[in-house]
């Protein structure tokens, strides 16, 4: 058995109308969450509706009451990350406890330029990435004031109010294929590894590589979940698999780690990903007023995989 939650874009036109149809929908269906991206634009122009991400975080944790959800997820690069703790601590409160703190370090590099954010070169990037990460854990699991000085942060006697009501806070969840960088992150500081767009193959390689990472850390490898972000095209039947796959080829698409197909296909493919460790897939849904596609996956899918 598998969670299924959806993702989406903020970038691609999300206002509060389409946000609040989705949730209102998402938590209505049965999936296990929604999550979405923090970009402020697209890679490339035009550019379209992006709400701000912990704003509709904060209307989400008290217009919901089942589902988790959080960003997949937040750079450092956007906001101090004293800041980002004491807003993942409220939106946290406010929901109960169902925040997923998913954080990176950037990447996106014409919204950093466009909005005046330094994003770096990719060894200092990950640098005040890693000092984000323990200021952020140091806030929200620390108790008492924090004292920091690193490279690009300065904290004194430094303390979230009022302290988290979930032991430690959220979950820290962090995102990334990479083997060299990211995985040791994941290793000293996350809850919870989300593998993007990666097909299953690859996704048991990099387990097998954290599961190395935790136990030199003498973490055991219960203490990280496995979840996976990618893309899904779905149709409830061949006719409507055909529309969406728009002339791609669907074994194409699930060989590069997608999920595709007719429900049948859909629920084989998230097995496969059960079988390897995944314990939650986000499917990333692109068109945001699809509200038919995401009922008709409920109600084809959720029944056969859903804990």
């Amino acid at each position: 058995m598998i969670e299924v939650a959806i993702m989406i874009e903020g970038q691609n036109g999300l206002n509060w109308p389409r946000w609040q149809r989705l949730a209102q929908a998402v938590e209505a269906l049965g999936f296990a969450g929604l999550f979405r991206s923090d970009h402020f634009t697209e890679a490339q122009p035009p550019d379209l509706d992006s709400l701000e991400l912990w704003v509709s975080l904060t209307w989400l944790a008290s217009h919901t009451q089942r589902i988790a959800f959080g960003p997949l997820v937040s750079p450092v690069s956007f906001r101090h990350p004293a800041m980002t703790a004491r807003m993942a601590a409220a939106v946290d409160d406010l929901s109960r406890g169902r925040l997923v703190l998913g954080l990176g370090a950037g990447w996106q590099e014409r919204e950093h330029a466009n909005f005046g954010f330094d994003l770096l070169g990719e060894a200092e990037r990950f640098v005040r990435f890693e000092e984000g990460l323990k200021i952020i854990q140091g806030l929200l699991r620390g108790g008492a004031p924090l004292d920091f000085q690193g490279t690009y942060y300065h904290l004194h006697d430094a303390v979230v109010l009022p302290h988290p009501a979930r032991a430690g806070g959220p979950p820290i969840l962090i995102g990334g294929n990479g083997a060299k960088r990211t995985l040791p992150l994941v290793a000293r500081y996350a809850d919870e590894w989300n593998a993007v767009f990666i097909p299953a193959k690859r996704i048991a390689e990099l387990n097998a590589r954290l599961n190395e990472l935790l136990a030199a850390r003498q973490r055991p490898i219960s203490a990280v979940r496995r979840s996976l972000m990618t893309g899904c095209i779905f149709g409830r039947d061949e006719a409507g698999l055909r529309r969406r796959l728009d002339g791609r080829n669907q074994a194409e698409l699930t060989e590069r780690g997608m999920v595709a197909g007719t429900p049948s296909a859909i629920v084989e493919q998230l097995g496969t990903l059960a079988g390897i460790g995944i314990y939650r897939v986000m499917l990333q849904w692109l068109n945001p007023d699809d509200l038919d596609g995401i009922e008709a996956l409920a109600d084809t899918v959720l029944p056969q995989v859903s804990r």
